[in-house]
């Protein structure tokens, strides 16, 4: 059990609602993207085998704590950048000037909030410049659980000793903006929604 961050494929995207899948909300969102002048969002890959390492696929488990992670997104983010990062339950490959709210369930909340990847990637990238988070040398496939696994398992420990920097002295907080990274780069490479599970 737990709480997965995971990308979402065509066919769960487009699937009735009713079915298990997210049409309510792709419907929902594409009225509001035609109502702010933008085009809908319907290149939505399908589903890829799973391949470790290949990048097509990601799942991430949210298994450390956010509290020292929403601290320093309280000391390097406005409010409202904070709310842009932390409050969407779907994230698109659309940039928005402005997260869209749905009233339809999402896995954990009674409405669906929408953000963009564009934006919460560069939320992410200030995050990671303030802890000098050595990007290179974590995970960039997340197809499962490579960045969960390279924060719990040892890896992060013996990069934090060889190359040392703030993002060493909290791995839970680092874990959560390698995460959100990721995601975002992931969900703009791929273009696909990202959801929580």
């Amino acid at each position: 059990m737990g709480i997965y961050l995971v990308s979402v494929a065509a066919q769960e995207w487009f699937e009735d609602a009713e079915e298990g899948g997210k049409g309510a909300v792709a419907s929902a969102l594409n009225e509001e993207l035609r109502r702010r002048g933008l085009a809908p969002y319907e290149s939505v890959p399908e589903a890829a085998g799973l391949v470790r390492g290949s990048g097509q696929s990601f799942e991430e488990k949210l298994v450390p704590s956010m509290d020292g992670f929403g601290a320093l997104c309280r000391e390097q983010l406005a409010p409202g950048e904070v709310e842009v990062l932390l409050d969407w339950s779907v994230l698109v490959p659309v940039s928005l000037d402005g997260e869209i709210r749905l009233p339809l369930e999402s896995a954990y909340t009674d409405e669906t909030v929408i953000a963009g990847a564009p934006e919460v990637l560069a939320l992410a990238e200030r995050l990671a410049a303030a802890i000098r988070l050595p990007v290179d040398a974590i995970p960039e496939a997340c197809d499962n659980l490579d960045l969960t696994m390279w924060f719990l398992e040892g890896p992060a420990e013996e990069a934090a000793a060889a190359r040392p920097g703030p993002w060493g002295k909290d791995l839970d907080a680092a874990f959560y903006v390698a995460l959100y990274l990721r995601a975002a780069q992931h969900s703009l490479r791929r273009g696909c929604p990202m959801t929580y599970s």
